[in-house]
């Protein structure tokens, strides 16, 4: 069995104290000081994470929009160049094998960003999905380090680091740009909830771009973040994750996100006509937000229950809120206990505790 790869970072890891996990093949960063800490750092000010984990693969070619559009649920061709999209990739059954962020670098050119527990799937399933097209596969995941500076101070602490005015960068835009003198694909994304950015850098230069972000957070109340609060900050802000909210088995209408598939536009794509088939006819059961009381959190797996102990749902995603100060959770449900309002109970090790359904996102930070 081979040993879990580590990032470029891994030493400056090392030196701040990280407490670290195997994920996906990478030995990574869980925590530094703490969750909490990390947590409120996001919220309040901002923290800096070490992604360089996630998968990094560039189409492009003559026909690298319309094997895009082919091969993803998203209007790739739709995409200007400089833009970022949400968007997944399907099954034929239209079950959902990743969801992804989609940069169109140039006219003929696009990097789709995956997930990194299903970066090989995906770089294979767009590899053989392209192949009938006038365009260029290429896993380009070992080229890159990924660092994210996120929270309502990111652009105070990057803006001294950049010629490009921060002002000018839309949410979901995506582009080359220089942070510390180092070339960077700089992109206003990320999956926090927070305003924030995410550096696309040469991993030899990841570190020199770290200690320089650092340096300049210092003042800024910047902290190193791990995937513990990385966990928190999404669930508050209601984003899904590969595994819990999202699966082959089940399709984006399931979790609310049928807003991503363009079944309007031109030509046939992977999974389209059974994505037509569930868009007509509402899912059995749909995505929820519960909050729980008392101390105790939903976790992933428990069983959702009604008021007279029947089993109505599953819980995907669950922990207590930083934020919120209470116990929270995502959780697909019967369709008709899905309104908010709904008093539930969710079985946490064999004690019914009672929940209600809530809209989501749980959190929404202040424009």
């Amino acid at each position: 069995m081979s040993s879990p790869r580590q990032t470029p970072l891994h030493e400056v890891h090392e030196a701040l104290g990280a407490t670290f996990t195997e994920f996906a093949g990478w030995q990574m960063p869980l925590r530094y000081s703490g969750d909490t800490a990390e947590h409120n750092a996001v919220r309040t000010s901002a923290g800096l994470f070490d992604l360089t984990h996630m998968g990094e693969i560039l189409i492009s070619g003559p026909q690298a929009a319309e094997a895009l559009d082919y091969a993803l649920v998203a209007n790739a061709s739709a995409i200007t160049p400089g833009r970022a999209r949400y968007t997944m990739i399907c099954n034929d059954s239209g079950g959902v094998l990743d969801d992804l962020i989609v940069y169109r670098l140039a006219d003929q050119e696009f990097m789709v960003v995956a997930n990194a527990a299903n970066a090989a799937v995906v770089s294979a399933e767009l590899a053989e999905r392209v192949s009938d097209f006038d365009a260029t596969h290429t896993d380009a995941s070992d080229d890159y380090a990924l660092i994210a500076v996120q929270g309502p101070n990111a652009v105070a602490i990057l803006a001294p680091l950049t010629d490009t005015d921060l002002s000018t960068v839309k949410y979901f835009a995506g582009y080359p740009a220089t942070v510390a003198g180092k070339d960077v694909l700089l992109a206003r994304t990320g999956y926090t909830g927070e305003d924030g950015f995410e550096l696309f850098t040469a991993p030899g230069d990841a570190v020199a771009v770290w200690q320089a972000l650092s340096t300049s957070g210092a003042e800024h109340d910047l902290q190193p973040a791990g995937l513990s609060c990385r966990d928190t900050l999404r669930l508050e802000s209601a984003m899904p994750l590969y595994g819990n909210e999202l699966s082959a088995e089940l399709t984006p209408y399931h979790a609310n996100l049928g807003r991503v598939v363009k079944l309007d536009k031109e030509g046939d794509f992977v999974g389209k006509s059974a994505l037509a088939a569930v868009a007509e006819k509402p899912t059995e059961r749909t995505l929820v937000g519960l909050t729980a009381e008392g101390r105790r959190a939903p976790r992933h797996g428990y069983r959702v229950l009604d008021a007279d102990g029947a089993e109505v749902g599953e819980v995907t995603s669950g922990a207590p809120s930083p934020t919120l100060g209470h116990p929270i959770g995502m959780a697909y449900v019967d369709r008709e206990h899905s309104e908010p309002g709904t008093p539930l109970q969710v079985d946490i090790r064999g004690r019914s505790v009672a929940a209600e359904v809530v809209e989501l996102p749980f959190y929404r930070r202040n424009a």
